[in-house]
């Protein structure tokens, strides 16, 4: 079948729908077929979360500063805009992350992995954790593992596998600089599959990860090629720009919302703020799940009330540039975290400047601070004058920096931060159940099946792989003409 004519609209120019528009464009090409792809997005700018300023020869990240090299996604789709020669690993400092016990810094010990202790001898040596902390996650070994599949909480299934004090003062806080949220209610099937599956097929998570080190010793395999966390030379808004840039087969619609969505026969209609309404044959919203909600309300309340059941915290990220001999001694590898029980409003520090080359000129130190998480999220509406005191309070508290930095910036990212919370993975075959109503309806982005840049990506990609084929299929009718004349692309 021919899809000559019709219409694929794509809802949010953040990363997923951004990978999503340049992977329509890409089987559309392939495949010698000719429709339109349009992508409508609120914000004046495309890009999402992903935003890099550099001023004073400082780069600064408004949101995340780097993504999983592992996930393969990621690496794919900067290979595929050939910018794969700006991917930038992390810096080898030799002092790791470090975690804030009773005021004071800890690094965490060597071997941990997905907050797992994997080498004896670190762990005993450290003073992150009690004597009777480690002689209870040493017993994790003798631990029987649980048989049946309630959902259950990351909090639960760390403190029963290697104890409570060991999640609040370890796995919590590691935890917390990927969710923000509460990890008594995040759900260990939705955040932490691999650990689930590593205490069912090993009885328990040491002896899981002891048999996976084993297994990479003797493989053949070659090393990976790029650290665990990777960035770009310039930022990861280099990954946006890459993007918008190479999207000359897409109407790029910056600063143009989409209030509501209906059904328009057998496609869709889209009424855009301040303008006139336009008609798809496909939509894929790449937006977050309570804004989704709001746009189709209308068209299905039921799906609509789903969607608002997925819950979001409010963060924000406070960059602060120092003159270097004004910290002189006072930078601690690459960052820390704070335990929720250390009751305080800082909840992580990285120091950028530290982590990847690049990011400081000579002279110079950049560090990150964030604030708010699930049940502390009013610190992120203090006016900036009563943030940043509160921020250099603290880091003058922990690190004794007393310096006023020379550069600030403050981004506060509302509703950013999805939860994935006891009950996601029913909630979303709840939504794949009334979506089976929609052929052609598609979501995507970070409310559902990951929160990472690789996680969204593949949201996309795969959102748009379906969606081309079911034109291609001729399981998408086809809408006839559009409810009004295009509108142009900015």
């Amino acid at each position: 079948m021919s899809a000559t004519g019709q219409h694929i609209v794509i809802v949010g120019g953040g990363i997923a729908g951004l990978s999503a528009a340049w992977r329509l464009q890409n089987l559309r090409d392939e495949s010698g077929v000719s429709y339109r792809i349009s992508l409508y997005e609120a914000d004046q700018h495309v890009g999402g979360k992903l935003r890099t300023e550099h001023t004073d020869g400082l780069t600064i990240e408004a949101g995340p500063d780097s993504f999983l090299s592992y996930k393969p996604a990621g690496i794919r789709l900067a290979k595929e805009l050939g910018i794969e020669d700006r991917i930038i690993g992390t810096r080898d400092t030799g002092d790791g992350t470090f975690i804030l016990r009773d005021g004071q810094l800890e690094p965490l010990p060597e071997g941990i992995t997905m907050m797992v202790p994997t080498k004896l001898r670190p762990l005993l040596r450290s003073r992150l954790l009690s004597t009777r902390a480690k002689l209870r996650m040493a017993a994790e070994y003798f631990v029987p593992p649980r048989e049946d599949d309630a959902d259950e909480s990351i909090g639960s299934f760390i403190s029963r596998r290697l104890g409570r004090e060991a999640f609040d003062h370890m796995a919590q806080p590691l935890l917390s600089g990927i969710f923000a949220g509460d990890a008594d209610q995040l759900s260990l099937a939705s955040t932490f599959p691999r650990l689930r599956d590593i205490e069912r097929k090993h009885g328990g998570l040491v002896r899981g990860m002891l048999h996976q080190r084993r297994a990479a010793a003797q493989s053949d395999a070659p090393a990976a090629p790029y650290p665990p966390f990777v960035s770009f030379a310039n930022g990861m808004g280099e990954l946006a720009d890459a993007l918008e840039d190479r999207l000359t087969g897409v109407d790029v619609h910056a600063g143009l919302a989409v209030e509501n969505i209906s059904r328009d026969g057998a496609g869709y209609r889209l009424q855009i703020r301040n303008g006139e309404p336009v008609s798809a044959d496909a939509v894929l919203m790449a937006t977050p799940a309570y804004a989704t909600a709001g746009m189709i309300d209308l068209m299905d309340g039921q799906l609509s009330a789903l969607l608002r059941r997925i819950p979001y915290v409010s963060s924000a990220t406070i960059a602060l540039g120092y003159r270097a001999e004004d910290i002189a001694g006072l930078q601690s590898g690459r960052g820390f975290v704070i335990p929720h029980v250390e009751d305080r409003e800082l909840t992580a520090v990285t120091w950028a400047s530290n982590k990847f080359e690049g990011r400081a000129p000579e002279g110079m130190a950049l560090l990150r601070t964030f604030v708010g998480r699930a049940g502390r999220e009013d610190v992120v509406n203090l006016a900036d004058d009563a943030l940043l005191e509160l921020v250099q309070r603290d880091l003058r508290e922990i690190l004794g920096i007393t310096a006023t930095p020379v550069v600030n910036r403050i981004n506060r990212w509302y509703r950013a931060m999805p939860q994935y919370v006891l009950g996601h993975q029913d909630r979303l075959r709840q939504i794949d159940s009334c979506l089976v109503r929609f052929p052609g309806l598609e979501f995507l982005g970070a409310s559902y099946h990951g929160v990472g840049i690789p996680d969204c990506i593949e949201s996309g990609d795969q959102a748009a792989r379906r969606a081309h084929q079911r034109l291609l299929d001729g399981l998408i009718p086809h809408v006839s003409a559009p409810a009004s004349a295009p509108v142009s692309g900015v």
